[in-house]
């Protein structure tokens, strides 16, 4: 067959799908990216958090949000559904990984990687224009005065953000032409330093990808399909894919009428972030749409072996919640990284997230540790204790920490009918369990908090679901040399099919210890380089 409607389908616009968009359709091909969530504007996003309906993402209760909140028995997931993916609601954070990490997991050997990547990670901050943060707050100023207190002041930097902070002699707030693509993008206003990044940027400071890749490539004529939900993908004709696919789409938020419609495309790109890519193709391969993907679908599943803590100053007359959304980060030691993050003032929906920093054994006989340094605080600091634990001021009285480590950790997911809900399959989580907490983190914790004068904090789910929380689950569809270790090959291609692209966080095959964005970035424009022009390909077809 050789006609079809598209010639490529992205499934998702997070980095992986709008840097395919971008570079598919400036080499010459019609492109259509579906999203299944809401294309957003500075009038449409949520002022605060506590605006529920339009932060958080659960379509069963009517919330139509950008954040999702998923949790599983080895781990409490933060991933975003948006037009732009992630990088509405991500923190920006733009960070290189050490080279080690290219020769951990499936993907060492398969490309002269520390040769390779240097390239595509200059093009990618150049695209997402990564600059130094120039906002620091006071948040970040603890910080510095923290790492002094625990010896590891040398280590401290200000971070490397996808932000527009103005051109030299620009004032915050001041509005100018585009300044990244000679014209060619969206006007852009110097950043505030209000902390709200998290809860979308209403300013349009953040360099998020419907400003730079989804942008541009909408211009170059792709199209973006949003609110829209990818359940079917069937090759046409032969069963390898190479005639093209049928994908089959519904409505999002629709109840009572999902109204089916169906596209033909040459070649899918899955791009729907490491969750989404796992659980639709789990549901294709189970269902006979695509049954020859990888057994290896689902295997070692990573979350950058995070933990989240915090310190909160209750009744501090300093707003810690000025700045951008991370704006500095320390090491502790070689494995562990730690980063300043906050929320803008009146975004303390987030603050149940946290209790008391809680210690002890991991399992259920840590609420009984947790219970000890509950009532050991309301002892010895009953008016500050109970201050920490409500959720007034505490996006202006607290610094968060993003805790990231390079030591190597996995689970595996699978499709199948979890025992509470027997009616329906759905991704769950299987493996040894990764550790609940990171005790040299706590320890910072509580050592920063003696020296400030604050009172450390752990998440809530480490204590209640005995499970750590990560922003930043990778892996899944692993980068291998062979479909008995991975799901797609060099190239990104989807081993045992023509024409099918996993780019997203899914293809990563190992703890990068840092914000996975760029390197998610920087791996599209290798995944896209080995595409040739829509041109070439005619030519040699011809030939």
């Amino acid at each position: 067959m050789d006609a079809h409607d598209y010639d490529y389908v992205i499934v998702g616009s997070g980095f992986g799908g709008s840097v395919s968009a971008y570079r598919l359709s400036e080499k010459g091909y019609k492109v259509l990216v579906v999203e299944q969530g809401r294309r957003w504007t500075p009038e449409t996003l949520p002022k605060t958090n506590w605006r529920i309906r339009d932060y958080l993402w659960m379509p069963l209760l009517a919330l139509k949000g950008f954040l999702r909140l998923r949790l599983f028995r080895h781990v409490m997931i933060l991933h975003g559904n948006a037009v732009g993916g992630g990088s509405i609601t991500y923190a920006q954070t733009l960070l290189v990984p050490p080279d080690s990490v290219w020769n951990d997991g499936n993907w060492a050997g398969l490309d002269q990687w520390q040769q390779t990547m240097p390239g595509h990670y200059a093009t990618a901050k150049h695209m997402l224009g990564v600059t130094e943060n120039k906002r620091p707050g006071l948040a970040d100023a603890r910080l510095k005065e923290m790492a002094r207190a625990a010896g590891v002041e040398d280590s401290f930097y200000y971070t490397q953000v996808g932000v527009f902070f103005g051109n030299e002699d620009d004032e915050p707030g001041k509005t100018v032409p585009d300044p990244y693509f000679g014209g060619e993008g969206p006007e852009r206003t110097a950043c505030l330093g209000c902390g709200a990044c998290m809860v979308g940027c209403r300013h349009g400071a953040k360099n998020t990808l419907d400003k730079n890749y989804l942008y541009l490539a909408e211009r170059q004529g792709a199209e973006v399909r949003a609110e829209t939900q990818v359940i079917d993908v069937r090759p046409l004709g032969n069963a390898d894919g190479s005639d093209g696919y049928t994908v089959t789409t519904v409505p999002t938020f629709a109840r009572l009428s999902r109204r089916r419609s169906t596209i033909t495309a040459k070649n899918v790109v899955f791009a729907a972030s490491s969750l989404g890519t796992q659980e639709l193709l789990f549901r294709l391969k189970d269902g006979g749409s695509l049954p020859n993907v990888s057994d290896d679908l689902g295997k070692r599943v990573r979350t950058n072996a995070e933990s989240i803590l915090g310190v909160r100053y209750p009744g501090t007359e300093q707003d810690l919640s000025k700045g951008v959304a991370i704006g500095s980060g320390i090491y502790i030691d070689k494995h562990t990284h730690i980063e300043a993050v906050r929320y803008p003032d009146g975004s303390n929906l987030m603050s149940g997230l946290f209790t008391v920093l809680t210690g002890g054994r991991s399992g259920p006989v840590r609420v009984l540790y947790w219970m000890a340094a509950m009532l050991r605080l309301l002892l010895t600091r009953p008016i500050a204790g109970l201050r920490s634990i409500l959720p007034w001021r505490w996006s202006r009285e607290t610094v968060i920490f993003l805790v990231m480590q390079t030591i190597d950790g996995h689970i595996d997911m699978r499709w199948q009918r979890p025992w509470y809900w027997p009616f329906k399959k759905t991704l769950t989580s299987h493996g040894d369990r990764i550790p609940t907490f990171i005790p040299e983190a706590n320890a910072f914790a509580e050592k920063a908090a003696q020296a400030t004068g604050g009172i450390a904090q752990s998440s809530m789910s480490e204590i209640a679901f005995n499970v750590p929380m990560t922003a930043h689950c990778m892996g899944g569809c692993a980068m291998a040399e062979s479909p008995d270790k991975g799901v797609i090959d060099a190239q990104n291609r989807v081993f045992n099919y023509q024409g099918l692209y996993v780019v997203d966080g899914s293809m990563l095959s190992a703890n990068l210890g840092v914000n996975p964005s760029l390197t998610i970035t920087a791996l599209a424009e290798r995944a896209m380089s080995f595409i040739p022009a829509k041109g070439e390909v005619e030519v040699r077809q011809a030939a």
